[in-house]
């Protein structure tokens, strides 16, 4: 530990800014969604280099120090999450009991969004067999997807995953996601599968 670290250290200037290591951290507390480590520099005015580096070492004693949360780069950022040991006591004391799962139409629903992207309505109902119309509507409500404009041709609204789908996932892009065709069944016709 350094005043540098902790200014409210004993002969610690108390006009000085907090530390990096500090700033960051207090940055994390607070912050929504991930947040990038270029955004973080150019925010503390410091090198993105050492502001990497620094979570990093964050992240490495968070988990070496056995704590209940870890420092982790998701979805392009950085946030604080609970080490998953802990999950079972957040979940009773977040939810009290209450479970809010997506449905299995909209788990089908957003493996279509997330592999097709960007994909319309039409395109979704087409691909389930059924009407997706308000299960689209209740993933973008949850912030799962979002209306990423027009189709030039069809005019029909297209819709793609959103940050808070990659952070929710725990994946820092799509290209995490896992490949599909160890899941698909043996007697499909060649036609579908290449268009998978």
């Amino acid at each position: 530990m350094t005043d540098d670290e902790f200014p409210d250290a004993p002969g610690a200037d108390l006009t000085a800014l907090p530390g990096l290591r500090a700033s960051i951290e207090a940055i994390l507390l607070v912050v929504d969604e991930p947040v990038t480590e270029l955004t973080l520099a150019q925010l503390l005015e410091r090198p993105r280099r050492e502001v990497a580096a620094t979570l990093r070492e964050l992240a490495g004693e968070y988990t070496d120090q056995g704590r209940g949360f870890d420092l982790r780069e998701v979805a392009g950022g950085w946030r604080f999450y609970t080490r998953d040991i802990c999950a079972p006591v957040v979940e009773r004391f977040v939810t009290d009991g209450q479970q809010a799962r997506l449905t299995q139409a909209a788990l089908e629903t957003l493996a279509v969004v997330a592999y097709r992207q960007p994909v319309s309505r039409a395109r979704v109902s087409a691909i389930r067999g059924v009407n997706s119309d308000g299960v689209m509507r209740t993933l973008t409500l949850r912030g799962l997807i979002e209306d990423v404009g027009q189709d030039p041709e069809s005019q029909a609204h297209l819709y793609r995953t959103t940050g808070y789908f990659l952070e929710r996932l725990g994946l820092r892009g799509l290209d995490e996601l896992p490949e599909l065709a160890p899941y698909l069944p043996d007697d499909l016709p060649d036609e579908i599968i290449e268009d998978a």
